[in-house]
C-alpha cells in the first residue's frame, strides 16, 4: 500500500540527506521518481544537504499542481511510482493535499521532508497539514544539538549574527540581503527563548571575562 510519509526534525538533522539516500535507494531498485525541492539555499530545482550533497531538482512554486505534474508524466508514458519532496513546510496545504490524493487514488509513495516550525516557534502551513494528512510521521534520529549541548529542538534566524523573532516567515538562509546577512541556527529551547546564540553567549562570555580581568 502506498504511503504519505512525513520526516521532519530541526535544521542539521539530515533530512535533505535522507531525501537524497531515500531517492538513491528506490531508483536502484528499479523503481521511478520525481525529486521536487522548494527554497533551497544552494538555488532553485537544487536539492542540497549540508553534508555536500547536492542533486537536481524540480522546484516548486505556488502555481505547482503535483496531480497534474504526474498526469503529465504518465501522458508522456513515463511511470511516476514515487515522490521526494524536500523542504515540504513551504508547499501549501493545498498541495499537501495533491500529494495525499495520488497515494490514495494512484498508489504513489510520498516522502515528505522539512521542518515543522519557523524561527517563531509557528507551524509552517505545509508542515501542519502534512501532521494532519500524514500516514506516518517520522522524527528523524540525528539530534542537531544547541551551543551548550542540550538537544536543539528550534529554529533561530540571524542577522549580521543577531538572533530576530519577528519577519518574514519564509527567507532562505545563508544568504546576503540588501539590509543584513541572513543564517539560521539550531538552540534548544531555554536558548530560543532567551534569544541567546552561540556569538551571543560567546559575547556575555568575553564580556565577563573581561569585568574579572580589571577587578
Amino acid at each position: 500500500m502506498a504511503e504519505l510519509v512525513f520526516f521532519t526534525g530541526t535544521m542539521d538533522s539530515g533530512k535533505s540527506t535522507l531525501a537524497l539516500q531515500t531517492d538513491f535507494n528506490y531508483a536502484a531498485r528499479g523503481r521511478t521518481g520525481l525529486v521536487f525541492t522548494r527554497n533551497d539555499r544552494a538555488g532553485a530545482a537544487r536539492i542540497s544537504s549540508r553534508l555536500g550533497l547536492e542533486t537536481s531538482a524540480r522546484e516548486v512554486d505556488d502555481a505547482t499542481d503535483f496531480w497534474q505534474v504526474v498526469a503529465d508524466e504518465r501522458g508522456e508514458g513515463r511511470l511516476v511510482d514515487y515522490l521526494v519532496c524536500d523542504e515540504a513546510q513551504f508547499y501549501s496545504p493545498a498541495q499537501v493535499e495533491q500529494l495525499a490524493r495520488l497515494v490514495d487514488e494512484v498508489e504513489i509513495d510520498v516522502f515528505a521532508y522539512g521542518i515543522t516550525t519557523d524561527f517563531r516557534t509557528r507551524l509552517f502551513p505545509g508542515s501542519a497539514r502534512l501532521l494532519e494528512l500524514a500516514d506516518r510521521i517520522e522524527v528523524l534520529q540525528v539530534q542537531a544539538l544547541c551551543w551548550c549541548g542540550r538537544r536543539a529542538t528550534h529554529n533561530a534566524r540571524t542577522l549580521d549574527g543577531v538572533m530576530v523573532v519577528e519577519g518574514e516567515q519564509v527567507v532562505v538562509g545563508d544568504t546576503a540581503t540588501v539590509h543584513a546577512v541572513v543564517a539560521y541556527e539550531v538552540l534548544c529551547r531555554r536558548h530560543h527563548m532567551r534569544t541567546m546564540t552561540a556569538s551571543s553567549a560567546r559575547a556575555l562570555a568575553t564580556s565577563d571575562a573581561t569585568r574579572l580581568d580589571l577587578a
